[in-house]
């Protein structure tokens, strides 16, 4: 699973399949913005999962 990138703002996922924690790293033009941090169930959180929680970010921020 790659970086999404959205207006500027690129998201980096990286998960634990031990702990079953994920998150996503959000920067813009190459500074760390901060953490979103999610939980999941599976051998890897689902693509689906990963977008909502993105997309959830932009809406929030306006992105």
């Amino acid at each position: 699973m790659g970086a999404v990138e959205r207006n500027g703002y690129r998201f980096e996922p990286e998960y634990s399949v031990i702990n079953q924690k994920g998150a996503i790293h959000v920067y813009n033009k190459g500074e760390f913005l901060e953490e979103i941090k999610f939980t999941f169930s599976g051998e890897f959180p689902q693509l689906e999962q990963i977008e909502q929680l993105i997309d959830s970010y932009c809406d929030q921020r306006e992105i």
